[in-house]
């Protein structure tokens, strides 16, 4: 008995060693705010120590560390799309291509479509964002219309058939049947009922974008008067052919309460869009989306999509709907606009993650994440600057190592 009772002892203190090994651990890199060395403790999977050091390894030395990226708009990924047959373990597939991106939190985005799509998928949506497989990267969710213009050019690839004004009653069941996780909404201004519509969602607590709109100057004040905070990627989302004085672009950049979201991936806005939209706006009102579609991690060619129309995905990576000759969202992560708005701005390392993490957490109220902060959860990538290129080395969240390269 003694013998056995040692080995039980013995074992039993094993464990406890083992555990208390793994559940403290530190990282090291190049500060994404000064470039100065320094060393995270993390701790239970959240952030215990942060402290600079006098030197890093030599396998370290060039090495950068970031609180993790956060996406405000992920359509799919790798032939996956939110508005598609949708099961959890699909979500889960997405959730680590994001996680070799870097992106440590994401919202899964839902577009135009049927109600009973909308109502089944974001059922499922609900169940994979307590999936501890997840790992809670799942922040909360995107809709993004139905309540939409449905004027050419200004719809941009939403079906019109599925396009139609707000409908309190329907958007409940939806804002229900997420798990009441529909965190931000996209919407027209200007369709019957918006206004009232982006009120009611601003007393609910979801974050209002205007987006694929053609509201007027007034129109647009009112709206974020009614609560509206933020443009879903500026830019994007418009006619090909606008009046050059009366048009919905100039009236969001000069409203000084509007934040704007923006594609950077080198396909979506010229380079001088980019730089006039960073100067107007600045850091502090800026996030980086991505918009990025399930075309992402595909082969260049052409793919019907869910409605049928022809989609080229180029060797350049992008993607176009042959139909009506316009972008068909992004076939590239947030870590490619990272590096992209660098190298057309001239901004830091610093304001650049800054827009793709640190003003997305704190905008849509996200208190746990989006920098390196004792208390926070440990989200962080660890990533080499090449180029202006972003190339992932590890990403951990919560803590745990989910991706090295």
């Amino acid at each position: 008995m003694g013998d056995k009772r040692k080995s039980v002892l013995n074992l039993l203190l094993f464990v406890f060693i083992f555990t208390m090994a793994n559940a403290q651990q530190r990282i090291e890199g190049l500060s994404y705010l000064d470039n100065k060395p320094i060393s995270v403790l993390i701790k239970d999977g959240k952030i215990a120590e942060v402290k600079h050091i006098a030197r890093l390894s030599e396998q370290n030395k060039n090495v950068y560390l970031a609180p993790g990226l956060i996406d405000n708009q992920v359509n799919g990924f790798e032939g996956i799309v939110f508005v598609g047959e949708l099961t959890e373990s699909n979500v889960h597939t997405v959730t680590r291509a994001l996680w070799e991106h870097g992106v440590t939190t994401y919202f899964p985005t839902l577009t135009t479509k049927s109600r009973e799509i909308l109502l089944k998928n974001f059922s499922v949506l609900s169940h994979a964002k307590n999936d501890q497989q997840n790992l809670g990267s799942i922040a909360g969710f995107h809709l993004e219309g139905p309540y939409i213009s449905p004027e050419d050019g200004f719809r941009g690839t939403h079906p019109v058939k599925d396009v139609r004004p707000p409908d309190w009653n329907e958007f409940m069941e939806l804002y229900n049947a997420s798990g009441k996780s529909i965190l931000t909404i996209t919407v027209a201004p200007e369709v019957p009922g918006g206004l009232e519509f982006i009120k009611n969602c601003n007393k609910l607590g979801v974050v209002v974008a205007i987006g694929h709109h053609n509201a007027s100057a007034e129109l647009i004040d009112q709206a974020v008067a009614n609560g509206a905070k933020i443009c879903t990627h500026l830019g994007n989302g418009m006619a090909n052919t606008i009046n050059r004085h009366v048009n919905p672009l100039w009236p969001q950049l000069s409203n000084d309460k509007l934040m704007i979201s923006i594609i950077c991936d080198g396909a979506h806005l010229r380079p001088e869009e980019i730089r006039v939209f960073y100067k107007v706006k600045g850091p502090a009102k800026t996030i980086i989306t991505s918009d990025v579609t399930e075309y992402a991690g595909l082969k260049p060619g052409r793919y019907k999509s869910l409605v049928g129309d022809s989609v080229e995905l180029t060797t350049e990576g992008e993607v176009r709907n042959l139909q009506q000759n316009v972008l068909y969202g992004s076939a590239s992560a947030i870590n490619k606009g990272v590096g992209h708005i660098m190298e057309v701005t001239g901004c830091s390392l610093a304001d650049a993650i800054r827009m793709a993490s640190t003003n997305p957490a704190k905008l849509y109220g996200l208190k746990d994440r989006g920098s390196i902060e004792v208390g926070r959860r440990a989200d962080l990538i660890l990533f080499k600057l090449v180029n202006n290129k972003i190339e992932i080395q590890k990403t951990v969240v919560a803590g745990k190592e989910v991706y090295s390269r």
